[in-house]
């Protein structure tokens, strides 16, 4: 059964949205070339406290981790592309960083990743992070009534086919609400007219992410989590919580 969140939880997650929005646009504004990644978590970690949100990263461990994740933010620079825990690695001029934030506000949940270039900027690493962003919407825009989770994930994958960027289903997106990760898994691929019909209410992180490579081999480094393509090839995420309603996709993660 994937619950149908009431108008009232809606309105509680909107707020644990805002939170962790808040905390992505002071960590972008604060990235740059020679601050650490311990440094950037210590400033989202300072926002998520001045607004009584609880982290949803710090401290979980899911079945595939040896170890608790350690950071309020997953940090993930260049061929890294998910679950980057945070260091004392300093930024280069022109790397590339994804960073992913959840937060609780109340017990309700919202969850949220962006990706952007530190310093000058490759022409490459916007276009990859312009594709990403793309497939967001069009995930977003098929978040509608009467659709199915398929379409949500056809609509990602037509992006990334049409710009030939690879990617890999293990991991996607999911529904949020009172945990981070809820049922169903929602895949960054997938057929129309497939899997659970949608309903307002249904909540879904929708969270493409694809590599400039064409491959979908991954690997993790010895920390447990931080996850790199296999090929090398530099990565881009980007992730809002959705809400399906009458009115049409409600984003919940934006300022």
């Amino acid at each position: 059964m994937v619950e149908q969140k009431t108008p009232a939880q809606l309105a509680v997650m909107r707020e644990a949205g805002r939170v962790v929005a808040t905390a992505l646009a002071t960590v972008k504004k604060e990235a740059a070339v020679g601050v650490s990644l311990l440094e950037l978590d210590a400033v989202a970690r300072e926002v998520l406290r001045d607004a009584g949100a609880v982290s949803l990263f710090d401290g979980y461990q899911p079945g595939f981790a040896a170890t608790p994740f350690s950071g309020v933010i997953c940090t993930s620079v260049n061929d890294a592309v998910l679950h980057g825990l945070p260091s004392d690695l300093r930024l280069s001029d022109g790397d590339l960083l994804n960073v992913d934030c959840g937060a609780s506000i109340d017990g309700w949940c919202a969850d949220s990743a962006i990706s952007f270039c530190v310093g000058t900027p490759r022409a490459e690493d916007l276009e990859l992070i312009a594709t990403t962003e793309e497939a967001l919407a069009a995930g977003i825009a098929a978040a509608v009534e009467g659709n199915r989770i398929g379409d949500i994930g056809a609509a990602i994958s037509r992006v990334q086919q049409r710009a030939g960027v690879g990617t890999n289903l293990d991991f996607g997106g999911h529904g949020v609400g009172r945990r981070m990760h809820e049922e169903p898994h929602l895949p960054n691929g997938g057929r129309p007219g497939r899997g659970l019909k949608l309903r307002a209410g249904h909540v879904f992180a929708i969270e493409p992410w694809f590599w400039s490579g064409p491959g979908s081999a991954y690997v993790i480094d010895d920390d447990g989590w931080t996850l790199r393509s296999a090929d090398r090839t530099r990565g881009a995420h980007a992730e809002h919580t959705v809400a399906v309603t009458a009115e049409g996709p409600q984003i919940l993660t934006r300022l």
